[in-house]
């Protein structure tokens, strides 16, 4: 059973709260959370912004296109990211963001904080896009504090891995399956997530589905302000295994489907190698690697 987790009871101490996540963290890999700072309002905005970037014609997203512009903020059309090497590159759209920095700063020649590319359809795309980033953030710091105290941690032994995270926010269209698509084809195949903790909102609709640890699939969706939590390779290690980085994917149905996950990773020079070891493993490493075995115009580089 994945837990459900009231993020407030969470942030308090709550003893069952933290029963919960600690059977999320430890064992399950998934949870939802829900009484954050985000309201269902707030995150159908969000969804209904990427929808009208993603029903543009082909000619106004591909400025944008990440294959073509060499930078990794902007658009993946279908087709530009292969998460399972076994299977074929997933048919899905997506449009990534990162954290904004003042136009001199040096880090931006790291693909990791490259400048955002925002398109200027539809209108307010950035202001909505952008604001969401900032306080989808600050509920994924609050998560991960929670996720700290479960683990028998200190609740700010992560903060000051964030000061500049690479979280990068994405917005996902999965179309319905398409006709042609056959057991090698999903709208994201079989993975796991690279980094720390990921914070999804969905619009509700169904489509995830999650590994069982004896077998099998579970699905699972959630209403606009709700969340869907998960963790990612990088916190299975940094952890000492003692969290778990659980495979999900999304085969894809008749209905199409937007997603927005947060995938929550801590500043460049972070190291996260396991606590309390002497190795030293820059979290910008092991994205760099990952990254460069999932997209497939770097593939081919």
């Amino acid at each position: 059973m994945i837990p459900r987790i009231d993020l407030v009871r969470l942030s308090g101490g709550d003893a069952q709260a933290l029963r919960d996540m600690h059977v999320a963290a430890t064992e399950v890999g998934f949870a939802t959370v829900h009484n954050t700072a985000l309201d269902g309002a707030r995150v159908r905005e969000v969804i209904e912004t990427y929808r009208e970037f993603f029903k543009l014609p082909e000619a106004d997203k591909a400025p944008y296109d990440m294959s073509k512009t060499g930078s990794n903020r902007g658009w993946g059309a279908a087709g530009s990211e292969q998460v399972d090497p076994d299977a074929n590159p997933d048919y899905k759209q997506f449009f990534d963001s990162g954290l904004s920095l003042p136009k001199d700063d040096p880090r931006l020649s790291n693909p990791f904080y490259a400048a955002n590319r925002w398109p200027t359809k539809p209108k307010g795309f950035e202001q909505i896009i952008g604001r969401y980033y900032t306080d989808a953030c600050a509920v994924a710091m609050a998560v991960l504090r929670g996720v700290a105290q479960s683990i028998d941690a200190p609740r700010d032994v992560f903060d000051g891995a964030f000061d500049a995270p690479m979280a990068l926010l994405r917005g996902n269209y999965y179309p319905s399956r398409p006709v042609w698509a056959g057991a090698k084809d999903f709208g994201i195949a079989t993975h796991t997530d690279y980094g720390c903790l990921t914070l999804l909102a969905t619009d509700g609709s169904p489509g995830l589905e999650v590994r069982r640890r004896g077998g099998g699939w579970i699905q699972l969706s959630a209403e606009p302000g709700e969340f869907i939590i998960n963790f990612g390779e990088m916190m299975e290690f940094w952890s000492d295994g003692a969290v778990r980085a659980t495979p999900h994917r999304v085969v894809g149905g008749k209905a199409e489907r937007i997603s927005v996950p947060l995938f929550f990773n801590p500043s460049h020079e972070t190291n996260v190698a396991p606590m309390g070891s002497d190795e030293v493993v820059l979290a910008g490493d092991h994205l760099s690697r990952r990254y460069n075995e999932t997209y497939v115009h770097l593939q081919k580089r």
